[in-house]
């Protein structure tokens, strides 16, 4: 098949580029397709939803889910020209979205260019894409169908297949239990660990490197990339070979991998996993071939000089805010993102903020501490650095966070220790991928802080959207913690960094009480 061919040969970003514009698959062939997706609809949801809009509006129109394909399509059977739409359709459908059929019909404004290729090239590609084993259309689904699975059902499934029901991180916060799929212990929870101090994880330079393993899952996994826009990289990446996690310490070793090699293997098992639970099929041995393969029991989760073990640092960002006539009293403000579409994991789940993959953006000896990537995450995701984010290509500057270059926030937060506080909460081992996380809190103490800059903490592309809840608000981060559509690694670190901030976080806080049941 052509997208194996194709996978095998894909080792960098560039060559990526290469082989999918062989395979070329858009990602909204007509302005209807488009406003479908922004929906999050799948289209039998579509076509029901139609069909009910017409009913109460006195509309004659129908779409059946396989005329509304060739209209998304904008071509008839056998790729003919679509023709005139039947004057019910085109007025149901204008009804729906307010915008003109001949419109619908056309291609989005924003559609990348598609070049000069001729008709037969064209013929080709849509030759080679019906030899896949699904189209954008099915990607498109697909995709929706997987962002509806709650947070819990993957623990669950998870707790299931490796029958890790104690070794899963759990608590109780108001009469509620809530479990998670990070493998953890523990000493594992109560670090108390300042950052950076306190976490030393050194590089070796002579780690082997590990190959993607199964063509033809790593080629679903780039025509996914490229057909939903999702930004993926080569760009170099830490893997953990050893660690040693102890209280006020961590300690361990790292090599060096790529983005890309991580992405067409061990986040494999994410989607696979996803796939399942949405089709409600039975967690077990044989059902998961590729968790079966890399990730087959707790013994190999912990085996990590055997394996790919890519990690994350994501931190609960606590800004102290001063008195407000119509907030209230001083508090702190938590910020927690909805993850954009175009991530590559974690999609359109709600996670703390700032959440990134460990990796170094041109020293990879010197950037291997925790704190150094959670500096750069602040600066990306919070304070608008597009030069310091990892997937905007190469990096030309030879200290990307030298004080000369830092954002006006970021300078003032390290002009006085005493303005940042950082400390790594928690550690574990996420069953989803297997990735290693550093749970960390993030405490700017300085009220001033909110006063002068809280204008300019604007999130970047990986958010959908952002959220802000006010540490004195009991009730409502109560609810937070039961929603479904959390990442289980940003629960995690959500939950542990209000246990710590519990602590030391004064009179600002009211906080639920989170007792750890497991891990």
């Amino acid at each position: 098949m052509i997208v194996a061919r194709l996978a095998r040969a894909c080792q960098t970003e560039i060559m990526v580029e290469s082989a999918l514009r062989q395979l070329r698959v858009p990602r909204y062939r007509t302005v209807l397709e488009q406003k479908i997706r922004e929906r999050r609809m799948t289209l039998e949801e579509f076509a029901e939803y139609a069909e009910t809009f017409a009913r109460e509006r006195g509309e004659p129109g129908t779409l059946s889910v396989r005329h509304l394909k060739r209209l998304m399509a904008g071509k008839g059977p056998n790729g003919r020209p679509l023709g005139p739409l039947r004057p019910a359709t085109a007025r149901l459908l204008e009804r729906i979205f307010e915008v003109s059929a001949d419109e619908l019909l056309g291609k989005p404004g924003d559609q990348p260019a598609g070049g000069d290729r001729g008709r037969g090239d064209a013929d080709d590609v849509e030759r080679s894409c019906a030899e896949y084993s699904f189209g954008v259309t099915g990607i498109a689904d697909r995709q929706v169908r997987r962002s509806r699975v709650g947070r819990s059902r993957i623990a669950d499934a998870l707790a299931e297949y490796y029958r890790a029901d104690d070794e899963l991180y759990e608590v109780r916060s108001a009469g509620s239990v809530v479990r998670t799929s990070i493998c953890t212990r523990a000493d594992w929870l109560e670090l108390l660990c300042p950052i950076p101090a306190g976490v030393q994880l050194q590089l070796a330079h002579d780690a082997g490197e590990l190959e993607p393993s199964d063509a033809e899952a790593a080629a679903e996994r780039l025509a996914e990339a490229k057909a939903l826009y999702v930004r993926l990289v080569d760009a170099p990446l830490y893997r953990l070979l050893d660690v040693e996690v102890n209280r006020g310490s961590v300690s361990g070793v790292v090599g060096l991998t790529s983005f890309m090699n991580y992405a067409l293997s061990a986040d494999l098992l994410e989607a696979e996993l996803a796939d399942l639970v949405a089709g409600d099929g039975p967690i077990k041995r044989g059902s998961l071939p590729l968790r079966d393969r890399h990730l087959p029991d707790l013994r190999a989760v912990h085996e990590l000089s055997t394996r790919l073990c890519a990690g994350g640092v994501l931190a609960l960002c606590a800004i102290a805010r001063p008195a407000d006539p119509y907030r209230g009293p001083a508090d702190y403000a938590l910020l927690v993102q909805e993850r954009s579409d175009q991530v590559v994991n974690a999609a359109r789940r709600l996670s703390v903020i700032p959440k990134g993959f460990h990796q170094p953006l041109v020293d990879a000896s010197g950037e291997t501490s925790i704190g150094a990537t959670l500096l750069r995450e602040m600066e990306e995701e919070l304070f608008g650095r597009g030069d310091v984010d990892g997937t905007a290509g190469p990096h030309r500057a030879a200290a990307p966070m030298h004080l000369s270059r830092l954002s006006g926030p970021m300078r003032w937060l390290t002009e006085r220790p005493d303005r940042l506080r950082m400390e790594c909460t928690g550690f574990g081992f996420n069953l989803v991928s297997g990735n290693y996380e550093f749970a960390s809190l993030i405490v700017i103490e300085d009220e001033e802080f909110w006063t002068r800059y809280g204008g300019q903490v604007e999130a970047n592309w990986e958010t959908g959207g952002m959220r802000i809840y006010s540490s004195r608000d009991q009730e409502l981060i109560t609810q937070l913690i039961s929603d479904e559509s959390w990442c289980n690694e940003g629960l995690f670190a959500f939950l542990q960094g209000v246990r710590r901030l519990r602590e030391i976080g004064g009179k600002r806080v009211d906080l639920p009480a989170v007792e750890v049941l497991g891990g």
